[in-house]
């Protein structure tokens, strides 16, 4: 497979603080890649260093074959962005964006075919500032596309959507993939990760901690069953001892996660309740989890993710 991004011990400091530490990875022709973590991780920062719009203190990015900041032309031509934080005039229409970025390229796409794949049709001559959040999303998506380009950026593209939007979002990704486009993205939404790349890097404090396909950095590093349960009224200090023996305890309110080590999931769910039963503790709605990203990640991390 051709390699579209390779990154070799990448390092960026911003005075004191630093925000990149020593990253190397590669990504494939025709895969959708994620970078994954908590907001100050140092997504931003790394996907702005390969897109060129940041020079890094050390090591060396190729982006197509070329360096990103000795060959903008050709990052520019073969490559569409859509940056963390995007705007247009309040005033401007949706068609006069995409006429006006049209004129930036010498082969754009046909702007009238993006306006109908991206369910914009009905909002063509709607102006930026009556679009919905998923609408302005849609739109960005569009003018990343317009120059015909082999790799696509999106940083922390589904932020503040809600849960439909989003859907709508990655089923548009993964159409845009299906093109043969190579994706490059950044989220700090682990399902988000889970459900769209092919490879994951899981990067926090600036340092990539793990760097796999989804399913594989679950099943080896998030090894165990999960047996979650609510109960009736406040769940006592004491119950928490004795349920560590069983494994980590999660409270979130009347929810209660239990994470144990067990690969046998009978006998995990047999051994949590009859530890509930002699304790007394008055559950109901009892189940089993699959394990996520997210679990990994804060198996990797040690903390909660941060917004």
């Amino acid at each position: 497979m051709s390699i579209m991004i390779d990154v070799k011990n990448l390092h960026k400091r911003y005075g004191k603080t630093v925000a990149v530490k020593d990253i190397s990875f590669e990504i494939y022709e025709g895969d959708i890649f994620g970078m994954v973590g908590p907001n100050g991780a140092g997504k931003t920062t790394t996907i702005e260093c390969i897109e060129g719009l940041r020079k890094p203190d050390q090591g060396s990015i190729r982006v197509l074959g070329v360096d990103p900041q000795a060959d903008s032309r050709t990052i520019c031509l073969n490559t569409g962005m859509q940056l963390q934080q995007s705007s247009l005039p309040d005033h401007m229409k949706v068609w006069e964006a995409l006429d006006l970025y049209a004129s930036f390229y010498p082969h754009p796409v046909d702007y009238s075919l993006l306006i109908d794949q991206l369910g914009l049709t009905g909002k063509r001559n709607a102006q930026f500032k009556n679009l919905s959040g998923g609408q302005k999303q849609r739109l960005f998506i569009a003018l990343a596309l317009l120059p015909n380009p082999r790799l696509i950026f999106l940083d922390e593209l589904t932020t503040g959507l809600d849960p439909q939007a989003r859907h709508a979002i990655w089923d548009l990704i993964r159409a845009v993939r299906a093109q043969g486009k190579t994706i490059l993205l950044t989220t700090h939404n682990m399902e988000e990760a889970e459900r769209l790349c092919d490879r994951v890097a899981i990067i926090d404090n600036g340092a990539i901690v793990a760097i796999d396909t989804p399913q594989a950095l679950i099943q080896n590093l998030a090894a165990g069953e999960q047996v979650s349960f609510s109960i009736y009224g406040r769940f006592l200090p004491e119950w928490q001892e004795s349920l560590a023996s069983i494994g980590q305890t999660d409270i979130q309110g009347e929810r209660i996660t239990i994470h144990g080590q067990s690969t046998d999931t009978r006998q995990f769910v047999v051994t949590v309740v009859n530890q509930l039963s002699s304790l007394q503790i008055p559950f109901h709605n009892l189940r089993t989890e699959q394990q996520t990203l997210e679990d990994v990640f804060l198996k990797l991390t040690g903390h909660q993710i941060r917004e």
